[in-house]
């Protein structure tokens, strides 16, 4: 009567099993000592992106030529936690409820009128002040008035706002207030539309365009006004 003894591994085979395991250990061993760092640079890129910088592209053509469809940007989120918006940059922001534009989407325009300021618009300018504002960045001059008609912009109109001043009606932005506008000024649904942007609204300064690749890739400078024609 015979019997069968179990064979023994053969050597081969245990140090192919021990080199599997090193090789498993190994790797088990690297994702543990780095998965800490993987979570903390994730935790600190997202942090970046909620409170410093975030990317934006540009889905319309309201701020043309400034600023072109499918451009992308990069938003300062901290420079507005410690001063006020100035006139000329380019901000984004939340928009006020009005009927017709969607509130679940983030609008880019540029900051024409500060609180306190007089605006009007007609023959093709805007006046801040009752100073005609230069505005080479602009895509065309404006073809409407405002304050003319109060179902334009009707948030203009409160009696509290309206002055006239030198024969030239305008209207007061109020205090943490703002008037917004696209370059494209025909094309630009923005503060002639939906009337005046408060500042709790504001999401952050449009700083530097990084995409596409070309000549306009840099910087989004501030234009600078005569001071004279915004005081």
């Amino acid at each position: 009567m015979s019997s069968d003894k179990p064979s023994d591994p053969s050597k081969e085979d245990l140090k192919s099993q021990s080199l599997e395991l090193d090789s498993k250990s190994g790797w088990q061993k690297v994702f543990a000592d780095n998965l800490p760092t993987v979570i903390v640079a994730v935790l600190m890129a997202a942090g970046v992106r909620v409170f410093i910088v975030e990317p934006r592209y540009i889905p319309s053509s309201s701020m043309e030529p400034t600023l072109q469809i499918d451009d992308r940007l990069l938003i300062d989120k901290l420079t507005f936690k410690w001063r006020k918006p100035e006139r000329g940059e380019i901000i984004v922001f939340n928009p006020p409820p009005y009927p017709g534009v969607d509130t679940s989407k983030v609008y880019i325009k540029r900051v024409i009128g500060l609180p306190g300021d007089r605006i009007s618009i007609h023959d093709g300018k805007v006046y801040v002040n009752g100073n005609a504002i230069s505005e080479p960045y602009i895509a065309s001059p404006p073809a409407y008035s405002l304050p003319t008609d109060p179902t334009q912009c009707p948030e203009c109109f409160q009696p509290s706002q309206i002055s006239l001043v030198n024969k030239q009606v305008s209207f007061t932005v109020p205090p943490s207030k703002y008037w917004m506008m696209g370059d494209n000024r025909n094309n630009s649904q923005d503060s002639h539309i939906w009337g005046f942007l408060p500042e709790e609204n504001i999401v952050g300064r449009a700083f530097y365009r990084y995409w596409p690749f070309d000549s306009r890739t840099g910087g989004l400078s501030t234009p600078t006004y005569e001071p004279s024609a915004t005081k």
